[in-house]
């Protein structure tokens, strides 16, 4: 074992025990973290404008504070882009994080010195507690790869701005740099298909055994290193065993890996956004991530399905419950209050608390009063993927309220098959019986015939990336969304639909 793997693990063991020690007491920590946010940022504009001095506990916050979205923030967040200090938190952001906007164009999500320290901590954090419970450090020296946007930053108002994973690309530890791939002149490669080409010549006879990224744009990288040498993933980098993720859910995207790999590999999920670090698997063995409790984040939540009713109960950790599909409100180190960050999550453990990533609050279909959520379609889909051995590349889904004829209305499941299943009948039907399983009020539709069953449409190999492409978001931190409630982008894919 070398120095540096051995190294490893004696960090490792210190950074679990720092862990279990904020675990252990989460309230406690939660309280603390809530009081020192109020604390620094009293006398900015949006804590004077809330009268932060006067919050003595949570309920004077849910009186002073509502809930808002990044529209609703937005100007105060443009009072920071003009430069001007002191608007959500002490001085000025360090960076803006710039992200595509639903309504209203791009969204600058503030930075601070505090909050990109703790994103960069999480990262490593995770793999530091794998490498705790599994005893596995060799592969600290060997190379690693993180596929993400670029690293260029722009400036406004002279405050660098980027892509999240850009700005993060900046912090890579000293003691990985040696380690890491691409080289930063790839990684500046602002056309996807031409960055993927480039990292795979780079990579093609490298020792690589740490991959990152999200995973429909890792699949892209391992089919393109296949297409260039006839050699699975596996035989190619012999040590490759750690695959790290986040942004979407990995199962669906499972047995496709394996059979681009040629075996299993670990993996560990991360919950990342430009509004902070949230959870991180610390566990192979326990199914969930854990909640950071200790990272300059202050956690509310909101039940799902009271969410749009006036002054909904704004929920503290102590009051969740298992199996609840929740949206998380959060106030933080960068300045975001009460803030709606749009995931929704479920708690999988209530000691520690750990969370799945359960959808997007205004990712739903709900035509019918249905309201499935996208945990509940991966899961389907992860169920036919095992009973079948399909392979799925991607797959969306989408109500069809007028079909043709005297048809009932019914979900059009969009999917992209890299191996179709040998009874395409049978893989509907075991996607509609765990849809019916999971989520009463479809089955309740389905038997009331307001509904039919659900259909499949398939598209065409490629045809997802084609998509992406043509709307400009191929690669990067861009996904395809799980869920429409209407038939805004199903149309459109529809047009790479596979030939019968």
């Amino acid at each position: 074992m070398s120095v540096k793997a051995f190294a490893a693990r004696i960090f490792a063991r210190k950074i679990v025990r720092k862990t279990a020690r904020w675990a252990k007491q989460p309230h406690k920590t939660q309280d603390k973290v809530f009081r020192e946010l109020l604390g620094i940022a009293k006398n900015t504009a949006f804590g004077k404008d809330h009268g932060f001095d006067q919050i003595k506990n949570h309920i004077d916050f849910t009186s002073r504070v509502p809930i808002r979205d990044y529209e609703e923030l937005k100007p105060y967040v443009e009072r920071s882009v003009a430069g001007e200090p002191d608007i959500l938190w002490p001085g000025k952001p360090l960076y803006f994080a710039k992200t595509s906007g639903t309504t209203s164009g791009a969204k600058y999500i503030p930075i601070t010195g505090p909050s990109i320290k703790y994103q960069v901590e999480a990262s490593r954090d995770a793999i530091l507690h794998y490498i705790h419970e599994t005893g596995n450090s060799a592969f600290v020296d060997r190379k690693m790869i993180f596929l993400q946007g670029s690293p260029e930053l722009a400036e406004k108002n002279g405050i660098k701005l980027g892509r999240l994973s850009g700005i993060s690309a900046h912090y890579v530890p000293d003691y990985l740099q040696k380690n890491r791939l691409p080289s930063w002149e790839t990684n500046c490669i602002e056309d996807w298909e031409t960055k993927v080409n480039a990292i795979v010549e780079e990579t093609l006879h490298e020792d690589m055994a740490v991959i990152a990224g999200i995973p429909s744009w890792v699949q892209m990288y391992f089919e393109r290193l296949q297409q260039k040498t006839g050699k699975k993933v596996g035989e190619l980098f012999q040590n490759f065993q750690l695959f790290i993720y986040g942004g979407v859910n990995y199962e669906p995207y499972r047995a496709k890996f394996e059979a681009l790999i040629g075996r299993r590999v670990d993996s560990i999920e991360l919950f990342p956004a430009s509004e902070g670090f949230f959870a991180y698997q610390d566990s192979q063995k326990e199914k969930g991530l854990l909640l950071l409790l200790n990272s300059g984040i202050f956690y509310e939540f909101v039940k799902a399905d009271e969410f749009f009713k006036e002054n909904p109960r704004r929920l503290l950790l102590q009051d969740v419950e298992l199996g609840v599909n929740y949206v998380m409100i959060i106030s933080t180190n960068a300045g975001l209050w009460a803030y709606n960050l749009g995931d929704t999550v479920q708690f999988t453990s209530l000691d520690p608390y750990r969370v799945v990533v359960s959808g997007r609050i205004k990712h739903f279909i709900s035509a019918f009063g249905e309201h499935v959520i996208a945990k509940e379609v991966e899961q389907a889909m992860q169920e036919a993927v095992e009973a079948s051995a399909a392979q799925v590349n991607e797959f969306t889904v989408a109500p069809q309220i007028t079909p043709e004829g005297d048809e009932l209305p019914y979900h059009e499941w969009l999917i992209e098959f890299s191996k179709e299943p040998a009874d395409m009948e049978s893989f509907r039907q075991t996607l509609d019986r765990s849809l019916q399983r999971q989520n009463s009020y479809y089955f309740d539709l389905i038997e009331g015939k307001v509904l039919q069953p659900l259909k499949i449409s398939r598209i065409r190999e490629g045809g997802f990336r084609d998509y992406m492409k043509s709307i400009g978001k191929l690669g990067g931190q861009n996904k395809v969304q799980r869920l429409y409630n209407d038939r805004s982008a199903a149309d459109d894919i529809l047009r790479f639909k596979a030939e019968n």
